[in-house]
């Protein structure tokens, strides 16, 4: 399996695959329910497995269908999300900041969906991180921003923000970030591959000028 991320055009419609992960209870269901249907049910049990919703979002004036997976985080359910990493085109790593420890697994969590995604050009994959409750009393808030702030940039991540799934507060624009982000990275991904095609060299040639473009239909056979 290749190790780039599979980019896709900007077309209307596109169909992107977002993955949220997190431990349990820090509110993934929530974060999607309300971005969805704008419902909030602070009540809800945790996911067993997986379950995903599709949204359309629009930006710039092109539509994206987000289909969002939300996974179980309790470790028993591991082997009935991993499988569903694959594909994905986009992954939010959610933690709760009243919760350290949540916080702390998010590089379990991205190591794991590293691993069973195959994605090996970590720092190209549009990750975007999402401390969600950001409604609770400053005296409940176990991870200040700049530890957020932090992390990111320890892991190569330039995409994060904090999120109430119960206001509402900024749970919009964590999807419409994800999106943005995965832009720039099919941006920026579309520009090494054309520099790629620019510099190959056609060592079949065995006179005249060697260098050629591999995306020229006058190689040899």
């Amino acid at each position: 399996m290749s190790s780039r991320v599979t980019m896709r055009p900007a077309n209307k419609n596109t169909m992107l695959k977002v993955v949220i992960l997190g431990d349990g209870g820090v509110g993934k269901s929530c974060l999607m329910n309300r971005f969805v249907s704008n419902h909030f049910d602070e009540h809800s049990y945790h996911t067993i497995g997986v379950e995903f919703l599709n949204k359309d979002i629009e930006i710039d004036g092109e539509t994206y269908t987000l289909q969002i997976w939300d996974t179980a985080g309790q470790e028993r359910f591991k082997t009935l999300r991993t499988p569903f990493y694959r594909g994905s085109d986009i992954c939010i790593l959610t933690y709760s900041i009243d919760d350290k420890v949540s916080f702390r697994n998010l590089s379990m969590w991205k190591n794991e969906f590293l691993f069973y995604a195959d994605v090996k050009e970590s720092v190209q994959f549009p990750f975007i991180v999402v401390g969600n409750k950001s409604d609770v009393v400053s005296e409940q808030r176990e991870v200040a921003l700049i530890e957020l702030e932090a992390w990111c940039n320890e892991n190569n991540i330039s995409s994060f923000i904090e999120t109430s799934a119960k206001s509402s507060n900024n749970v919009q624009e964590a999807f419409k970030m994800a999106v943005q982000f995965w832009l720039r990275a099919e941006s920026r991904a579309d520009r090494n591959e054309n520099h790629s095609c620019d510099d190959t060299i056609d060592l079949r040639k065995k006179n005249g000028d060697n260098r050629t473009s591999c995306c020229s239909g006058n190689s040899e056979e």
